[in-house]
C-alpha cells in the first residue's frame, strides 16, 4: 500500500503533463516512456491530473486509464498525488476515492471557481472535506491567476487548522514571496506546520527555497534541474543552487508565456524524447514557424552553457 502524504514533505514533485497523439487521442506509451523519464531526473514524487495536465479536457474514463498507467509504471517507486478538483463535490469525492484506492498518496483540490468571499472559501472546503472524509490527505492549490479565487494568509491558516488532513500547500500565488514567509512563520505562532511546494513553472524557485519552501511541483521540461537546485539548497548550498538555476533561467522563463507555456513545455518534451506528441488537446495553443526557431535557438544556447 502506497505511503500516505504528511507536513514534512519535501524535494520535487513533478507536474506530469498528459500526452497525447497527433489526433487527440490518449498516448499510453509516451506516458510509459514520460514516466520512467521522471523517475531517472530523480524526482520525489508526481502530481498527474492537473492544470498542466489538461484534467478537464479528458473523459471520466480517460483520467481512469492515465491514472493506472502512471501507477503501474511507477508501481510504488515515488509518491503519486491525483487532482482531483471538480465543480461537482460528489463527483471530485468519488474519483479522489478511486484514486486513493489505485495507490495514490493524496489528493490536490483548488478553490471552486466562482467563490466569492473568504467565508465561501472557508464553506467549501469545510463541506468538500466533510464528504471526502477525513483519511485522504489533501493538497490545497492556490492559483488564484487561474481560479480567480484569492485566498488571503488568515483564511489559509484557518482552513489548515480546522483541517488536519490538509498536509501540503502548493503554493503558485504571484507575486507571493512574502505571503510564503507569513505561512512559513505559522508555528513559531502556535499554528500548524504544513509542507509548501511551490509551482509557477519555478520562475522563482530560488527565492521561494531561501525564504522556506520545501520544495517545487511544477512541471519544467528539464526536470533535473529542479531536483538539482533542491539538492543543494538543501546540502546548504544555496548559492550553487542559484547559480545553475540561473543556466537554465532563460528556458524557464520562455515556458512561463501566458496562453502558449503548455504547448512550449510539450514541445521540449517532444524534442527530449519523452513524449512522441506535442499535441494540446483542443482548444488549445499551437506552435508556429517562429516560435519553433525561438525555441531552436534557446535549446542550443542552453546545451552549449551545460557543455561549458
Amino acid at each position: 500500500m502506497t505511503k500516505k502524504l504528511n507536513e514534512h514533505v519535501r524535494g520535487v514533485y513533478i507536474i506530469a503533463a498528459t500526452p497525447f497523439e497527433d489526433d487527440g487521442a490518449l498516448d499510453l506509451a509516451s506516458t510509459d516512456r514520460m514516466v520512467d523519464f521522471y523517475l531517472e531526473s530523480g524526482v520525489n514524487g508526481m502530481t498527474i491530473l492537473g492544470i498542466m495536465g489538461e484534467a478537464p479536457k479528458l473523459t471520466p474514463d480517460e483520467q481512469q486509464s492515465f491514472m493506472k498507467r502512471v501507477f503501474a509504471r511507477t508501481a510504488g517507486k515515488i509518491p503519486v498525488i491525483v487532482g482531483v478538483s471538480n465543480p461537482g463535490t460528489n463527483n471530485l469525492a468519488a474519483f479522489a476515492h478511486s484514486a486513493m484506492d489505485a495507490g495514490a498518496a493524496s489528493v490536490m483540490i483548488a478553490p471552486l471557481g466562482g467563490l466569492k468571499t473568504e467565508e465561501q472559501v472557508v464553506n467549501y472546503f469545510a463541506e468538500t472535506l466533510r464528504i471526502l472524509g477525513p483519511d485522504v490527505p489533501v493538497v490545497f492549490q492556490d492559483y488564484p491567476q487561474v481560479t480567480g479565487v484569492p485566498v488571503s494568509v488568515p483564511t489559509l491558516r484557518r482552513v489548515f487548522d480546522d483541517h488536519p488532513q490538509i498536509v501540503m500547500l502548493k503554493h503558485e500565488e504571484a507575486p507571493g514571496l512574502r505571503k510564503l514567509t507569513q505561512i512559513r512563520a505559522w508555528p513559531d505562532q502556535g499554528g500548524r506546520r504544513i509542507s509548501i511546494l511551490v509551482g509557477n513553472g519555478g520562475l522563482h524557485l530560488p527565492q521561494e527555497l531561501r525564504r522556506g519552501a520545501d520544495g517545487a511541483m511544477t512541471g519544467f521540461a528539464y526536470p533535473e534541474m529542479l531536483v538539482e537546485v533542491c539538492r543543494r539548497f538543501f546540502d546548504g548550498d544555496a548559492e550553487g543552487a542559484e547559480d545553475l538555476f540561473d543556466v537554465y533561467l532563460p528556458v524557464v522563463r520562455h515556458e512561463q508565456q501566458a496562453g502558449i507555456g503548455l504547448a512550449i513545455r510539450k514541445e521540449i518534451l517532444r524534442r527530449r524524447g519523452v513524449i512522441g506528441s506535442a499535441t494540446v488537446r483542443a482548444p488549445g495553443p499551437k506552435l508556429n514557424r517562429d516560435d519553433h526557431v525561438e525555441l531552436d535557438g534557446l535549446m542550443a544556447r542552453l546545451d552549449a552553457r551545460l557543455r561549458r
